[in-house]
Order: structure tokens, then sequence, then C-alpha cells
């Protein structure tokens, strides 16, 4: 969802998953689904029950045919295994994976320009920031294992649904590079155009992560990232700030040899750099979970239902965790011995103070970046 000061380790990922306070009662919205016939069933469907059994929502869904999924990018998370089984669960259904690489922002873009069409994306996978401006664009689904999933996590209503997170850590080509201990390490000269971050912390969860822990790492609060916006307008100062998205070609290039990404992400950087190493650093720790919703317009409102459901089974609960993310059920699974241990076992020790942001901090943050962040990094 890799560390330096390794004092408490997350040995099913429970308190990532307790550390995380939203305050998701407000959100809840009517979205009237359009419609008539079986389409207009399942686009009001908010949970199995709704299709009668899941195999008669197996059935609506093979019917259909398609699933338009976005923002997907198979190196993230353990994604390019969890399509893979699926498209071998369900032949009858062809995935379309659309635009991998695009931010939460665009996701959301994409769902209101092609409104109506059948290229429009079925499903989201969200950072929390833009899961709560947008929520006047998902249906309300409940998947079967609901309850499984800590109340922290979920929208009551199910409008959008925390899967699967990690913590914000720094990778680091350890052949070019000392292991940075603090944040002050990489405005040093060592460092000198070399440090990026997963997006624009404006429309990317990842990249908002950064900024969050850039401020609780300089003493700063999660009720105000301006310490976070400061820390970075510092590091462009210096010359040591990169505008570049980082992606495995530019990881395995050099080009952007040290990044700010989540745990799992940078971890997975390994396998295209022998020398990548990933660290949390000592203080407090930066968590977060990305989050699942449906287009209330979906195309395929059955096949998006499907997927939710396929995506919080055990089995693909598991597939997140071989990413080297922390399932959103990881607790629950490992009550009832579904879990898998080894895999559990192998995650990385993390700081024992974790902080996640409420919605409040949240929405608010999102607002002060998009009034300082351009500026700050001119």
């Amino acid at each position: 969802m890799a560390i330096t000061s390794r004092r408490a380790r997350l040995g099913a990922g429970i308190a990532l998953a307790t550390t995380a306070a939203l305050l998701l009662t407000s959100c809840a919205g009517d979205s009237a689904p359009s419609g008539d016939g079986d389409a207009a069933d399942a686009a009001a469907a908010t949970s199995v029950a709704d299709f009668g059994t899941f195999a008669d929502l197996e059935a609506a869904a093979k019917e259909e045919g398609q699933l338009n999924v976005i923002a997907l990018p198979r190196d993230w998370a353990n994604y390019g295994e969890i399509l893979d089984l699926f498209a071998s669960t369900y032949p009858e259904i062809t995935i379309n994976e659309q635009s991998p690489d695009v931010s939460s922002a665009e996701e959301i873009q994409a769902a209101e320009t092609n409104k109506g069409l059948d290229t429009a994306p079925d499903v989201f996978d969200l950072g929390l920031s833009v899961a709560l401006e947008s929520t006047d664009v998902f249906a309300p689904y409940k998947v079967q294992t609901w309850d499984d999933i800590p109340d922290a996590l979920k929208e009551p209503s199910g409008l959008f649904v925390g899967d699967y997170g990690g913590y914000m850590s720094i990778g680091y080509d350890s052949s070019k590079f000392d292991e940075p201990t603090s944040l002050d390490d990489l405005t040093g000269a060592d460092f000198k155009g070399a440090v990026a971050i997963n997006g624009d912390p404006t429309q990317a969860g990842a990249a908002f992560a950064a900024v969050g822990l850039a401020t609780v790492q300089q003493g700063g609060e999660l009720d105000d990232f301006q310490s976070g916006i400061d820390y970075f307008s510092e590091l462009q100062k210096a010359g040591n700030f990169l505008k570049v998205d980082p992606t495995p070609a530019t990881v395995a290039s050099g080009e952007t040899p040290v990044v700010f990404d989540w745990d799992y992400l940078n971890a997975a950087y390994s396998k295209d750099v022998k020398d990548w190493k990933v660290t949390v650093l000592p203080g407090v720790g930066y968590a977060g979970y990305y989050n699942q919703a449906i287009n209330k317009d979906a195309p395929n409102p059955a096949a998006a239902r499907l997927w939710q459901e396929f995506l919080y089974s055990d089995e693909v609960q598991n597939l997140y965790l071989k990413g080297g993310a922390r399932p959103a059920r990881m607790e629950a699974m490992t009550e009832a011995g579904t879990i898998d241990a080894d895999l559990a076992a192998a995650l990385p020790e993390v700081p024992s103070e974790t902080v996640v942001p409420t919605e409040k901090q949240s929405a608010d943050a999102g607002t002060l970046l998009g009034e300082k962040w351009a500026a700050a990094i001119q």
C-alpha cells in the first residue's frame, strides 16, 4: 500500500485500517439511474440481493459482455494479475483497459466527457480527496463482504469504499544515493535534480499524500498542508525537485532516481532497478487507501457490480497483498484464516505513529493546494 525507524509491524495491516478516521456520513447523495428494463434494474442495484442471487448477477454481467476500467496500470498494486484473473474467470466479458496512467481527477473527467456513450468508464479507482468531491457521479453498492470492511474505510451507503492502501515512502537508487533518513536530506546537493513525486497533488492521490507526508514530517498538522507545500517549494528552489511523473521507464532509465510514492508502488520499481530500495521515514507515517466506486451512468452496470464483488473477494484481496498493498478486508481475513499468511508476514515494518486525513482535512488540503501549489513550484 520499507523503512528506517522500524518500531512496529502491521502484522495484518490492522493498524493502517483502524487509524483511518474518515467522517463520511455526510457524503451520501441521491443518484437516480436513467433508462429502463434490465439495464435500469442493474443500474439501480445496491447489492446482490437486487439481482436475486450472485449467479443472477454473473449472468447479467455476461449478457452485457463488456467492462470498462480506467486508471489501472498493470504494475500498480498487482492490477495486471487481477485483471487477468477476471478475464480468465469471466471470458464472456471483455475488459476494456482505458487510459491506465491518468489521475483520479481525470477518471471523473472521462466519465463526464463520455456520459451516455458505451465508452464511459464503468468503475473508478480513486484517491480519497477526489472521491470526496465526486459523490454525485457514483452509484451506491454494498458488496457481499461489506461487513468485513472497517467502517472507517467506507461511505455508509456504499458510494465509495476503500480497497487497498499503504504508506507514503521514498524509493531511491541505492547505487547513486545514500538512504535518506529525513526530508532535510533530500534538499542537499547530493540530490540535485533527482526527486520526483507521482503526479500533481491537486489531481493525484499519491502526490497529494507526498505533500501530506512532508507536512507531518515537518511538524505540521493535517489541518493545514502549508508546511508541506513550503517543503516542496524549498526543494524546487534548491534545484532538486523534478517535474516529471515517475514511471517504470523513467525509473529504469535513471530519469527519476528518487521517488515519493506509496510503498507498494515504490517496491515494484525494484523489478526495473537492481539497487532500488524503499524507506518509510522515521517519525510520523502517512497512510492512505484508494477507493472503489461505480459510475452511476455506467454503460455496463451489472459488470461494474460484478467487478466490485470480485475485488473484495478473498482471492483478489490476497492479490493486492501479493502486490505489497494492504487490503481493506485484511483484519477480517486474518481472523477468518483466509489471508495469505506468508505474504502478510512479508509486509515491511512501519512507524508506530500513523496519520490518515479525515474528510474535512482532505477537502481543506485540496482547496489549499489548488490555491498555492502551482506558485510554490514555479
